[in-house]
């Protein structure tokens, strides 16, 4: 995706480092800002872009997202060696506020959503904590990057390309654009 423009703002569609192991990007979305919400609340909807797994909103409540990649365009590309078919990991809710905000814990850090009205779409805002590896902040800046264009193109009707191939490119790319 190249940058979005707004009457307020460009985007720029690629994770960007705003502290030492943090990372945030920004995409709009097609609204209303409820629909965008269930499909960050909603298992079968956020399977078609990210991961399923049944989520109560109570913060501490757990939750299990499971990842399959493979299954999120069609055809999915050539999956990356070292990545499966599935993959699962334990999370928890740390705070909910519908349909404005959603933090959950990720590993050792946190992933918050933030979800903004802009006119007839919707700002979305994605940090995500404590990736202290630059390995593990290419590859989760690509994936974050890539599985929100396939959100993106869920919620416009748009078209894809292969998952896989899309990932790879980006990765390349934040390996040139992220710091050492």
């Amino acid at each position: 995706m190249n940058a979005i423009t707004t009457s307020a703002q460009t985007i720029d569609p690629h994770a960007r480092l705003v502290e030492p192991t943090t990372l945030r990007i920004e995409r709009l979305l097609p609204g209303p800002i409820e629909r965008c919400w269930a499909y960050l609340t909603d298992s079968d909807l956020r399977r078609q872009w990210l991961a399923a797994g049944a989520m109560d909103l109570t913060p501490g409540a757990a939750f299990t997202f499971t990842w399959r990649n493979d299954e999120l365009t069609d055809p999915p590309g050539a999956r990356p060696e070292g990545f499966g078919a599935e993959h699962s990991m334990a999370s928890r809710v740390i705070a909910a506020e519908p349909p404005y905000r959603l933090e959950i814990a990720w590993g050792e850090g946190t992933v918050c959503f933030e979800l903004a009205p802009a006119g007839d779409r919707v700002l979305l805002t994605l940090v995500h904590t404590r990736i202290v590896e630059r390995d593990m902040r290419l590859k989760i800046g690509a994936g974050w990057h890539a599985h929100l264009d396939v959100m993106a193109a869920k919620l416009g009707g748009a078209d894809l390309p292969p998952f896989w191939d899309h990932w790879r490119a980006l990765r390349d790319a934040y390996d040139r654009r992220m710091p050492a």
